[in-house]
């Protein structure tokens, strides 16, 4: 599959969010046609992988001719998915703050499923939140609803970084979880860094979605050059806290080990902690390129039904 390069200090400036979404899906599926992933074509709106056992009644000989692989004609009933977007705004995420680096790569993930659940015929809605529930839209599969939704993320990076806005993640899941009528997918774009969550309620929500019989999608957002390997000069320098306005002056060396192994500790909990609720999880470094991302959901989608 070729790699979809993103320049996270230009998508600020896009004045056109929704045609960079556009060729965002068009290009990765014109890569899934040349990569091994012939089951994830522009076709899955209409067809899925056989499952061995069932009736061979609906199998569409024409597709295995071409693919070699056996996949079931799927009717308009069967391709409706409810999928609820959950986008965190909070402060933390605007870092890096000179191009707003994980909230950019978030809208412009939010934006390319967006336009990829729209044209599988799939439902979508969004959810943009920090301590409070910021935007929230119906969940609708039309395609003046997917405008709506990219403007409203075309707008989002044009607002100025919040003044120390908090994270509650767990609040936000416990409110989706309570909200939503019938079986969705739910995907969660966060750094997951909050100064007043602990895992444990994180995934007391998670839990709750659980449940529910929603199915989950996790994106955990870093910075790896800086949040996990602590890369910076050593030099005293003076953090400033993006959710609690905190100031703290250190050199980087003297804190630089046990930074990396609490980091390190953090993210093997929320590996364990996903694997046992059944919970997708996917970290994405700012500079992946965005297929991850999407490849991630189509892997997704394809167990949902």
């Amino acid at each position: 599959m070729s790699r979809i390069d993103v320049d996270l200090d230009s998508i600020r400036s896009v004045t056109n969010l929704e045609l960079l979404a556009k060729r965002l899906v068009e290009g990765f599926i014109t890569g899934l046609h040349k990569s091994p992933y012939h089951g994830f074509s522009v076709e899955f709106s209409e067809h899925r992988l056989y499952n061995s056992g069932e009736s061979t009644r609906h199998l569409d000989w024409k597709v295995f001719a071409r693919t070699e692989k056996l996949f079931v004609k799927r009717y308009e009933e069967e391709t409706n998915l409810r999928c609820q977007l959950l986008l965190d705004v909070s402060g933390s995420m605007y870092y890096p703050t000179h191009n707003y680096g994980k909230l950019s790569y978030a809208v412009l993930s939010a934006a390319a499923m967006a336009s990829l659940l729209q044209k599988q015929r799939d439902a979508v809605g969004l959810i943009t939140f920090s301590d409070t529930i910021e935007l929230q839209t119906p969940i609708k599969s039309t395609g003046a609803h997917l405008h709506t939704i990219l403007l409203a993320l075309q707008q989002q990076l044009q607002k100025p970084a919040p003044p120390q806005k908090e994270t509650k993640v767990a609040d936000m899941l416990h409110h989706v979880a309570q909200q939503l009528p019938k079986r969705s997918l739910v995907i969660l774009f966060s750094d997951l860094l909050s100064q007043y969550e602990q895992l444990d309620e994180i995934f007391l929500a998670l839990q709750h979605l659980r449940h529910q019989r929603h199915e989950v999608l996790l994106f955990h957002f870093t910075h790896a050059e800086t949040e996990e390997d602590f890369h910076f000069p050593d030099r005293p320098f003076t953090f400033i806290g993006l959710e609690t306005g905190e100031k703290l002056k250190v050199q980087p060396a003297e804190l630089r080990a046990s930074y990396i192994a609490a980091m390190k500790n953090f993210k093997t909990e929320l590996k364990l902690r996903c694997g046992q609720y059944k919970i997708d999880l996917v970290s994405v470094d700012l500079k992946d390129p965005i297929e991850k991302v999407l490849q991630a959901y189509l892997v997704k989608r394809q167990k949902v039904r």
